[in-house]
Formats: C-alpha cells, sequence, structure tokens
C-alpha cells in the first residue's frame, strides 16, 4: 500500500511560501530524475516532433558547415544557394527512435532554419517555411517502420516567406499557417495560393519585433486565440474577422521572439464544457534583446499570466514564478500538470544574448487553489538556452534537446557552445513510490469517433476508485523556439468502469464531442489514477 505520507502528498494542498521560495509536493528522492541518452546525436535540435510510432523528427538548419553525422554514401546535399557550404554530405535532420534510444540521419535540401510545422490527420508531419532557398518549401515526413521513409520536398509552395511562422491544425484538417518574419498575413495548407492580411500582426511589432512565432490556440468555439508581443485576439480566421481583443497582458513585457516566453492551452475538460483558459510564462523586457547585444542582459520575466477566454468580461490573473525565466518551454503532463523547462534567467533569445542559465524545471498545478503552485524539480547538468526543445513521449518522459547552434557548429571560444546532446526528464509520478498506484493500459479501441463511445481495460495495483480516475488525450506537439505547436489536452467523460478480476478493470469512455474540441488527428491516450499517468496508447480521432 501507499505510505499515508505519499496519500496526503496526492490529495492535500499546499500552504502558501513566500514566491522567493519553492516547496515542493514531493518527497526529496521524486524530484524528477534526468538521464543523458546521447551525448552527441550529431546536429542540434532546434526542431522536434513526435510521431504517432513513438518516433522523434529532430533538425537544426542547413547553413552550418558539415554537422557530426555523415549522410549515407552517395546522398550528399547540393546547394548553389547554401551561404556555407554548397555541397554538403553530412545530415542536418535524425530520426530518434524512443524505444530503442536508436537514431538515424535524414536528409533535407533546404534551410529549415526557425520554421514551423504541425501534423495531418494521417499522421504525416507538414513542415513549412525556414530561411534563404526554405522559406517557400513546404515539406512533408510520414512515419514509417523501415528504414525507407525520408523527407520529401516542395519548393514554391507557401505563397508568402515564412520564417518564425506558428501553425495550428484545424477542426477540417487544414493546417493554417500565420505570420514570419515582415509577414503580417496567413494562409492555408493544403489550399491555392493566396495570403489574408492580418493587420493585428503589423500592430504588434515593435523597434524588436517581439512578435513572432505568435501564439495560437484552437478554442472550443472553433475560433483561434492569438497573442502577439503583449496582446491578443478571439480570431474567426473562416470570415477573416477579429472577434474581440483581450485585455494586454499585465506588467506590459512582451512574451514573443525574441522576448521569447511560453505558452499553453490549458486542459479541455470534457466534464466541464465551454471553459477554455490560456496561460503565459516568462518573456523578457522590449529592450533586452538590443541591450543583450550591446552586452547588457536584463532580468528575464518572472510573472505567468492566465486567461479565461471564455468568460464574458476576461482579465489576466498574473502569478510570480520562483524564478525569471525566458526561452523556456511548457508542456502539458499527462495528470494535467504544466512543465517548465529550459531557458534563462537574463537576456533574450540569440546567439549569446542570455545568460544565467535556469537548469531547474518547474511543474506548475494549475488547478489548485492556493497561491504557489509551483514545485521546483532536479537541476540539468546542462544549461538549455536558444534553441533548446522539449517534447513530451507517450512514457511519460520529457525529451530535451538543442541549445546554441553556433554556424561550423563552434564548441569552443563562445559562452554558451553548440550542444548535439539529447537528455530525458522524468517527472515524479515516474518515481517508483507511485508505482502501486500507477495504471497500466492492456487494451483501448484504436479508432474513435466523436460523441461514440469506446472501451478499454487498464489494471492498477491499488485501485482508489472511480473519484481518482480520468481518461486523457494529448496531442503531440511541434516544439521550436520556445513554444509547443498544436500542444493540447482533452479530459475525456468516463462513463463506466468496472472490475472484471483482481487489479484488472474495464471502462467505457465518450470520444470528443467536436472537432473544434479535439481536431482529428492522431493522439497519445492516459489513463490518470490518484495523480499518477500510465504509459500512453495511440488513439486516432476521426
Amino acid at each position: 500500500m501507499l505510505s499515508f505520507f505519499l496519500l496526503s502528498l496526492l490529495f492535500t494542498t499546499l500552504s502558501s511560501p513566500s514566491t522567493s521560495q519553492v516547496v515542493s509536493p514531493y518527497p526529496e528522492s521524486t524530484q524528477g530524475e534526468w538521464r543523458l541518452l546521447h551525448e552527441n546525436i550529431g546536429i542540434s535540435a532546434m526542431h522536434m516532433q513526435l510521431l504517432r510510432n513513438n518516433k522523434v523528427v529532430m533538425f537544426d538548419r542547413t547553413d552550418f558547415g558539415p554537422s557530426n553525422l555523415s549522410l549515407p554514401w552517395g546522398r550528399c546535399r547540393n546547394d548553389p544557394n547554401d551561404t556555407a557550404l554548397k555541397e554538403d554530405c553530412t545530415a542536418h535532420s535524425i530520426l530518434y527512435d524512443v524505444v530503442t534510444n536508436n537514431f538515424r540521419p535524414l536528409t533535407v535540401q533546404t534551410d529549415t532554419w526557425c520554421s514551423s510545422g504541425a501534423v495531418l490527420p494521417n499522421g504525416t508531419l507538414v513542415q513549412t517555411g525556414g530561411y534563404n532557398d526554405g522559406d517557400h518549401v513546404i515539406r512533408t515526413f510520414a512515419p514509417c517502420n523501415g528504414q525507407i521513409c525520408d523527407w520529401v520536398e516542395f519548393p514554391r509552395a507557401l505563397s508568402r516567406r515564412r520564417w518564425y511562422a506558428t501553425n495550428q491544425i484545424l477542426p477540417d484538417g487544414r493546417i493554417i499557417i500565420v505570420g514570419g518574419r515582415g509577414q503580417f498575413n496567413f494562409e492555408f495548407y493544403p489550399a491555392g495560393s493566396n495570403a489574408f492580411w492580418l493587420n493585428f500582426l503589423r500592430e504588434t511589432s515593435d523597434e524588436n519585433e517581439n512578435n513572432l512565432y505568435p501564439f495560437l490556440h484552437l478554442l472550443p468555439d472553433g475560433n483561434l486565440f492569438i497573442f502577439a508581443n503583449t496582446r491578443s485576439i478571439l480570431f474567426d480566421y473562416k470570415q477573416n474577422r477579429v472577434i474581440r481583443e483581450f485585455p494586454a497582458i499585465t506588467g506590459g513585457e512582451p512574451r514573443n521572439y525574441p522576448s521569447s516566453g511560453s505558452s499553453v492551452l490549458l486542459p479541455i475538460d470534457e466534464n466541464i464544457p465551454n471553459q477554455a483558459e490560456v496561460m503565459i510564462c516568462g518573456g523578457a523586457k522590449h529592450s533586452a534583446f538590443r541591450l543583450a547585444r550591446r552586452g547588457t542582459f536584463l532580468r528575464a520575466t518572472a510573472t505567468c499570466g492566465r486567461l479565461k477566454v471564455t468568460e464574458t468580461n476576461p482579465a489576466w490573473k498574473m502569478e510570480n514564478m520562483p524564478m525569471a525565466r525566458v526561452m523556456s518551454d511548457m508542456l502539458l503532463l499527462p495528470n494535467g500538470d504544466i512543465m517548465i523547462i529550459n531557458g534563462a534567467g537574463s537576456g533574450t533569445a540569440g546567439w549569446e544574448n542570455a545568460r544565467n542559465p535556469v537548469t531547474r524545471p518547474v511543474i506548475y498545478k494549475h488547478n489548485r487553489k492556493s497561491k504557489n503552485r509551483f514545485a521546483s524539480m532536479a537541476a540539468s547538468p546542462k544549461p538549455r538556452l536558444y534553441h533548446s526543445t522539449a517534447v513530451l513521449l507517450a512514457d511519460g518522459r520529457i525529451l530535451v534537446g538543442g541549445s546554441n547552434p553556433h554556424i561550423y557548429y563552434n564548441f569552443t571560444n563562445v559562452e554558451f557552445p553548440t550542444d548535439l546532446s539529447l537528455e530525458s526528464f522524468s517527472p515524479p509520478y515516474l518515481s517508483p513510490e507511485f508505482d502501486t498506484m500507477r495504471p497500466r493500459i492492456l487494451r483501448a479501441d484504436e479508432t474513435v469517433m466523436y460523441k461514440n463511445s469506446f472501451s478499454l481495460v487498464f489494471t492498477v495495483p491499488t485501485f482508489i476508485g472511480m473519484s481518482s480516475l480520468s481518461v486523457r488525450i494529448i496531442a503531440p506537439s511541434f516544439n521550436t523556439h520556445s513554444f509547443s505547436m498544436n500542444q493540447r489536452m482533452v479530459v475525456l467523460k468516463v462513463v463506466r468502469v468496472w472490475g472484471i478480476g483482481s487489479n484488472f478493470y474495464g471502462g467505457v469512455v465518450s470520444g470528443p464531442s467536436t472537432r473544434e474540441i479535439a481536431p482529428p488527428g492522431y493522439y497519445m491516450l492516459f489513463v490518470v489514477h490518484a495523480y499518477t499517468p500510465s504509459s500512453a496508447v495511440w488513439v486516432k480521432i476521426q
């Protein structure tokens, strides 16, 4: 049986210490665990996407010069437009196998620097834009289990240059691509060759831009929440109409690149209809980028703001993180918590533009009523600054890579050298101390239909009861530049659970009610019991 001490941690709320301290809700032995997976994967993981076969596509950029990983013989890239190397026989993308911890090189032909991506309902990654000869390119990668799949590229497929743009999958299976450097417009994939003006993006560009990689979240009503710089709107992309503008975030500090805060749409709960809330954390002051170039590194932003966008008169509610943070990543964990990981305590995005690496992740418990919702985790031995990445894996770990990918893969004579390593972080819920509470999914329907029930079978050593059980789906996200595009969690309705043997249980769960709540595609399905998640199985929502 789980000790009374651990049970009390699961079901009680912490007291409220000052914001300068972090009191963890876990014993010291469960502050999470870091593991070095590879010291050198050959490239710097600037962009990362988990696929439905538990493999992760990673890539950096092609104008770096030779990487540390060779391409297979005969597959050199010949690019007369490349600014570093016209013929390159090294890889700038890999496919990482989570299960085997192995990786293999992939071939990209055009520059992917500061690009974006989303996954189609059939599981194919669509990757858009980049720099130089890649800024109008669409690339696709279809999951496979053999050694034959690779990037397929479509030159001039985008109507506008997409560099620092953001993608979002839509209820009809299309992808909307918003913004980019000097691009105050949006377009769709698949679609025609038209781009549509969005004046909000022009209005939010200041002297240091601070509105690149705008935060996009698809809301349950089918409209988009778009945040850029300090402002946000509710946007009807079908009619190209701003429905409303929300209040500017309290404090007036920018949150988008290069000030580089992060954002999540908090879990959508089918048991509590018609509610949606956005959370934004970290960032930098308006002048941080300009001053960092002169050697002055301002303290990063320490605040998080939450906005219930479905309220009649929404207002930002602010909280202080335990430490200031810029260039961090925010990830939805299977139990509903938020992981804040990577980043720096001062400066802004860009090579050598930041100082004071923040190596200690923080977990935020968004549904606690206490003012102190933050818990500090174990520190990583590696700083993860500009161009670091992080994604949630189906086994509940966080995969972490990248940082400061200098041109020519510079490892010397810089404050923070290029990092080619790959790590994993295991949150506290993976600690053996919670094994008696941990469910394991034995079977689940592979296809889930909207508004239809589906079944699953799971086992758990010590079942507390229905009130401690939930079933959740999480969409795998495309992560780059401190934002996880298309990240989404939906808490489903559990219709019934019954015992079918010693520690074995059957369940009936309702599928998502609408495509707006859960766009079609592949999701990780978790059973969460007493705050402890199972490993996920992949299901297709259609």
